[in-house]
């Protein structure tokens, strides 16, 4: 495959490119426009026959060029010339590829923005008791433009500080809808997990300002179940120890999760709220609760769920 042909086929279509290492080149993102170029495409085809990129941005990313074309509704004829240099049918290129959480392409960091709608995201952030040592630690943004403008944007991050997730908090009282999040499959999905110790006690919450207000170990579920992934990574970690802090409405739900930890040899506890949630508790009072708060054995577990 002749690299400068590709090259050529991709500038028409990302803009100049630069040389950087490994013999990949660098390109302006169209995904979050970022001024700098911070999309990485490698031209070398590998042994897969597979060209992978990647914005270290915006965390757009792929293994086949392709699909990179796909997702910027490139013109048809423009994507049968990318074909043709790299010797693909079209049948071939599209089936397999997983689908990443992006970050919104209107997202703008907090730390460091001066600007008036910075100044007010972070006014109500402030409200929530969210320090800018908080919103450094969780790279918490806004969106002032797009489908989720007027929102604070709390991103979540995997094991290799790959998004996997983000919440959108609309900071207008009046709106009808206050959260939003991206379309995927959640049972892939562990909450915070770049900022998780597997081997101390682990706190599991509702939701994302939840989490934040506990400060420490906290994994948000993104509603009142336990993902796939995060209950398998509970049963085969070192954590020992494991809190359930979820609403009163979820408590059937926080009973099971319960009941499945206890028979995998997990000590749990369950918190009792009192009808608030941490971020509404604030730190102080939901540690004193945590610190009330007794483990669960199997009958205490039973008799609980007799009770609802």
């Amino acid at each position: 495959m002749d690299n400068i042909l590709l090259l050529n086929c991709l500038e028409s279509v990302l803009g100049k490119g630069k040389k950087s290492s490994s013999g990949n080149y660098a390109f302006n993102c169209p995904f979050c426009n970022h001024h700098k170029p911070k999309l990485e495409v490698k031209l070398q085809t590998n042994l897969k026959g597979e060209n992978p990129y990647h914005c270290w941005v915006c965390n757009v990313k792929g293994l086949k060029l392709p699909t990179l074309f796909k997702k910027l509704k490139t013109p048809r004829e423009k994507t049968l010339e990318l074909r043709s240099i790299l010797g693909v049918s079209p049948k071939e290129d599209l089936k397999v590829e997983h689908t990443d959480v992006q970050l919104p392409k209107d997202f703008k960091h907090l730390i460091a923005d001066t600007s008036l709608e910075a100044r007010r995201a972070k006014v109500y952030l402030k409200k929530r008791g969210i320090t800018e040592t908080e919103l450094i630690k969780y790279n918490i943004g806004y969106a002032s433009t797009g489908p989720y403008a007027n929102s604070i944007i709390i991103p979540s991050y995997d094991n290799n500080y790959s998004i996997n997730y983000f919440v959108a908090r609309t900071m207008d009282p009046n709106a009808s809808r206050k959260y939003d999040t991206p379309k995927c499959n959640k049972n892939e999905i562990i909450g915070f997990e770049a900022l998780i110790s597997w081997e101390m006690p682990i706190i599991l919450v509702e939701g994302a300002f939840d989490a934040i207000s506990v400060r420490r170990n906290a994994i948000p579920l993104f509603g009142k179940t336990i993902s796939n992934a995060l209950m398998k990574k509970l049963v085969e970690s070192l954590v020992k120890t494991i809190y359930i802090a979820l609403d009163r409405d979820a408590k059937k739900d926080a009973l099971d999760h319960a009941l499945t930890l206890t028979n995998y040899g997990k000590e749990v506890y369950w918190v009792d709220m009192d009808d608030k949630d941490p971020s509404e508790m604030g730190f102080e009072t939901f540690t004193k609760k945590l610190h009330n708060a007794n483990p669960l054995t199997f009958s205490d577990i039973m008799l609980l769920k007799m009770n609802i």
